[in-house]
């Protein structure tokens, strides 16, 4: 099986209890400080169906083809994660580096189970993101969320103030750019992250 390679990163703030991943055997991870009851590694193809059905059954993320998230999961594992607790999906997040970007990384969908809300989970799948071999050169992370998306955005704008740096509101794509009723989409840009000397 396929895994790509986590690496340290800066703490940014001192995780709480319940935040932590810890690595089993095939499945890299950073070590949480404590309660180390979550997973996080990166995503596999089988992973894929796993998470339509994650989506499919929250009801409040956006429902892709599970061939979306299989071939997702399939070309860009080196930056698709899964928060993974006693061996059920608990929180996912899939992104890529876009084509003449390779600064950044576009996190295209991001879920987190009710189980575990109020834990940092989602704070913790953006820092381990960056802690993917295939995020070695990033330095921004970008999402496109639409106005009514109040989560996501406060996902973003704190991981960003977390980290200490800027989280900038752009508009991206206009309501009436969608063929269906489909709201505007609005760019956020988290960076610049800078990175310790090695």
């Amino acid at each position: 099986m396929r895994t790509a390679t986590i690496r340290e990163i800066p703490m940014m703030e001192q995780p709480t209890a319940l935040e932590g991943g810890a690595s089993q055997a095939g499945k890299p991870g950073i070590p949480g400080p404590r309660h180390a009851d979550i997973i996080y590694r990166s995503a596999t193809p089988t992973d894929g169906a796993r998470m339509w059905e994650f989506v499919q059954a929250a009801g409040t993320l956006e429902l892709n083809p599970s061939y979306a998230y299989i071939l997702l999961c399939q070309h860009f594992g080196d930056t698709c994660l899964v928060a993974d607790k006693d061996g059920e999906i608990v929180g996912f997040v899939l992104a890529y580096i876009p084509p003449r970007q390779d600064d950044t990384v576009f996190v295209w969908q991001v879920g987190v189970s009710t189980k575990v809300r109020k834990r940092g989970v989602g704070i913790q799948l953006l820092r381990h993101l960056l802690a993917l071999d295939g995020c070695r050169n990033v330095r921004y992370i970008e999402a496109s969320i639409t106005p009514s998306n109040r989560p996501s955005q406060n996902l973003f704008r704190s991981f960003a103030r977390k980290w200490g740096v800027p989280c900038r509101k752009i508009p991206f794509f206009p309501a009436e750019f969608f063929p269906e009723k489909h709201e505007a989409e609005d760019l956020f840009r988290v960076g610049p992250l800078e990175w310790p000397e090695a």
